[in-house]
């Protein structure tokens, strides 16, 4: 079945915060507060402006992703499981109707951290592919948390601080501006215990987590009939830049082929990572069609999940 996804739909949310600030709040010792700014290259976090909410920002991106079409099925990858919450109440009704959805099944993606986006466009190819599905079927895919709602959910020690943007695209059968290659996911569970890991367990994670994480693309790459060396761009996880330099050195792929310039500006902002980095290479004009781009997410628990897409000529 001939996959396609649309262009990434982005909403910033209305106010910077310096990633500085977070650590200060978070208690961060001055080495690590040295090693966020200088080694990884973290900077500004986008946040919500007081009297934005989150749901708004998925409302417009989600409508700008679907152009005025329709959509047959809604499913939100998120990272923090504070969103169970209105998960289970309103939130799916709000978020529909806003969309100009009712009534169009809605499922929430999470407890896979921030691979939930990724893995929500790999459940999106399921569904268009169950028997009895509709050549018109299109499933609209949502992303982003809250991070701003607590220091305590976005702030990684030792790794990475996170924000609030959402972002959306749909995934349908056909031609789209990316064709769908191939993808893969992997979990290690000796880090099953995320954000209580020990110090020992912490430590073994950082040295592992980039082999695990080339592992997994390339495993992407082989399922849509490459190596890794014909993959044009690696679209990333934008948690910190010396992850990437690591998977550079570990990988064989330059690093002018991973683009880390939203790292300083917007940093992590959970799932949604490698689709920030997606639309900002194709605004740029980076993008050309025939080329193939691995989109890359890492999740605590840990989790991996990485998808191949080429870039399609539009009419």
């Amino acid at each position: 079945m001939d996959t396609g996804l649309s262009r990434v739909a982005v909403r910033l949310p209305g106010r910077v915060e310096a990633v500085d600030d977070v650590l200060v709040r978070s208690g961060a010792k001055p080495l690590e507060r040295r090693m966020f700014g200088r080694i990884y290259g973290l900077r500004d976090s986008p946040v919500l402006a007081p009297g934005e909410r989150m749901a708004d920002h998925l409302a417009e991106a989600g409508r700008s992703a679907l152009g005025g079409g329709p959509a047959s099925l809604v499913l939100y990858g998120h990272t923090l499981l504070i969103a169970e919450l209105d998960l289970c109440g309103e939130f799916p009704d709000r978020l529909r109707d806003a969309l100009g959805l009712p009534g169009v099944p809605f499922f929430g993606v999470s407890h896979v951290n921030c691979t939930s986006v990724l893995r929500s466009v790999e459940l999106a190819r399921r569904y268009l592919a169950r028997p009895g599905a509709a050549p018109d079927d299109r499933v609209l895919v949502l992303g982003g948390d809250q991070g701003s709602a607590s220091d305590r959910g976005r702030y990684i020690p030792g790794t990475t601080v996170a924000g609030d943007t959402a972002a959306a695209l749909v995934v349908s059968r056909g031609r789209s501006r990316y064709r769908y290659l191939g993808g893969a996911s992997a979990r290690d569970t000796r880090f099953h215990r995320s954000l209580r890991m020990t110090k020992e367990e912490f430590a073994l994670f950082g040295k592992v987590c980039c082999e695990q994480a080339v592992a997994v693309v390339g495993a992407a790459a082989r399922d849509a009939g490459l190596t890794l060396p014909e993959v044009d761009w690696v679209l990333p996880d934008l948690s910190n830049r010396m992850f990437w330099r690591t998977f550079s050195g570990l990988s064989g792929v330059p690093m002018d082929r991973i683009p880390l310039e939203l790292v300083a500006e917007r940093g992590h902002n959970f799932g949604i990572d490698s689709l920030l980095a997606l639309q900002h290479a194709d605004a740029a004009g980076r993008l050309r069609p025939g080329q193939r781009c691995a989109l890359v997410s890492v999740g605590q628990g840990a989790y991996f999940q990485s998808v191949i897409v080429e870039v399609v000529e539009e009419k």
